[in-house]
């Protein structure tokens, strides 16, 4: 860059070449800030109230800025981040698996020994606007004295603790609460900010009663009644974002208004087969009018159908073997996936004209299907486990083809999560 601005200036008898070049890189710093690294803290137990370590940033370089015609168009017009395409960045992502001590075992693909490291440097780019790189101090901003609620299912745990890692890159959390079969009911609090970021464990957001292998091989779901284990804490919740679909595909039978509603792969019971998809949609409008009903003034947000990735049997060398993503046409949104993201769209803004007459509601869909199906590389596969081929390629080794590698792909949802965050203040502020 120094040669070609020294020439660009002998060249010309103005300065404006010059004045160019220090423009753009000036729009470089600014969307693309250089990494934070906050002081290094001692590991301490599980049992210990601070859950982060430290924060070691990777190798990356400077990536392009955003062209002056994709600002205008952004500025112009609310961006649609659920198409585009993914594109090479040698940035990499804000944290690793080796600093951030909140990400769950079976997705810390670098620490299990996955060879490939390719999947950390892509960014999503919109078709028509500019995807900002995550800036953790403007999130914490945004929740300061407020109380952040991650509900459903382990995709929701996905999202979590993808932003817990960001965030503790330049503020640490306090692990303030567990309860709870694998803590699956947690509450960090961040003292910088007095915010809280919480996840409750509800795989179908209304009550359930998961299958077990004492018990018969089935759910069971009771779609007219919104689980209380998370439903209960709604007074102190601000902001919730709810995920829930892969529970629906399991076999199950449902209930409403005290008797049978139908069921889904229930074979040997006296029961109508009505499938998933009429289930996941009452589910949906119960949580969402139980929101309404009981908070009034709260934003949520719908993180849309995640699509799986599994070539072959799931517990077979290979069962998710891509390490790069899907071009742009390559795949489609449809069949199945197409449908939960279809559903879940249209029960958000049925709750939308019913919450219109509580001021303070908001809702809105995360849409993060189509670039999560783009991705069928970010998946920890068989580094689900600690470097489980050690001892050779073995017969049989689970996959997991659901979930997503930390760092990975899931981090793209909550920078698209912190842009709609963002756009709500702005919105707010212009109604003053």
């Amino acid at each position: 860059m120094k040669s070609g601005t020294m020439k660009a200036f002998k060249n010309q008898s103005n300065l404006l070449p010059l004045i160019i070049m220090l423009s753009i890189a000036l729009l470089t710093l600014y969307y693309y800030p250089l990494p934070f690294s906050p002081p290094t803290e001692t590991q301490l137990p599980l049992t210990s109230p601070i859950h982060i370590i430290s924060y070691s940033p990777p190798i990356s370089s400077s990536a392009p800025s955003p062209t002056s015609a994709e600002e205008e168009e952004a500025s112009e017009t609310p961006c649609d981040y659920s198409n585009g395409k993914w594109i090479s960045d040698k940035r990499g992502p804000l944290y690793n698996g080796t600093t951030c001590a909140t990400i769950k075992d079976g997705q810390n693909c670098i620490t299990h020994g996955r060879p490939d490291k390719g999947y950390l440097y892509w960014r999503w780019k919109p078709s028509k606007c500019h995807l900002p790189r995550f800036e953790p101090q403007t999130f914490l901003q945004l929740i300061k004295n407020k109380h952040l609620a991650f509900v459903g299912d382990s995709l929701a745990r996905n999202q979590l603790e993808s932003l817990l890692c960001m965030l503790a890159t330049v503020s640490i959390p306090k692990l303030v609460y567990t309860d709870g079969e694998d803590n699956k009911f947690r509450r960090w609090h961040f003292p910088s900010h007095n915010a809280n970021i919480s996840v409750y464990w509800s795989p179908f957001l209304v009550q359930g009663i998961e299958k077990s292998s004492a018990g018969p091989n089935y759910n069971k779901l009771y779609l007219d009644h919104v689980d209380e284990r998370w439903a209960r804490n709604l007074v102190q919740i601000d902001l919730i974002v709810l995920s829930i679909g892969h529970w629906f595909l399991h076999p199950a039978v449902y209930f409403e208004v005290g008797s049978v509603f139908g069921c889904h792969y229930c074979h040997g019971l006296n029961v109508s087969q009505i499938g998933f998809y009429p289930a996941l949609r009452k589910a949906l409008r119960t949580t969402l009018y139980a929101i309404i009903e009981r908070k009034g003034a709260v934003d949520v947000v719908l993180t849309t159908f995640s699509p799986l990735h599994f070539e072959g049997d799931w517990d077979k060398a290979g069962a998710c073997p891509k390490t790069e993503p899907y071009r742009e046409g390559e795949r489609e949104v449809e069949g199945l996936d197409a449908e939960m993201r279809k559903i879940e769209i249209e029960e958000v803004e049925v709750a939308k004209r019913k919450g219109k007459k509580f001021k303070g509601f908001r809702v809105e869909t995360l849409d993060v299907t189509k670039l999560s199906l783009m991705r069928p590389d970010g998946h920890p596969g068989p580094y689900m486990y600690y470097f489980p081929f050690a001892n050779g390629v073995q017969e049989r080794v689970q996959n997991d083809c659901v979930h997503w590698c930390l760092p990975g792909p899931v981090d793209t949802w909550n920078e698209i999560f912190l842009e709609n965050m963002k756009k709500w203040k702005n919105r707010l502020r212009s109604e003053e």
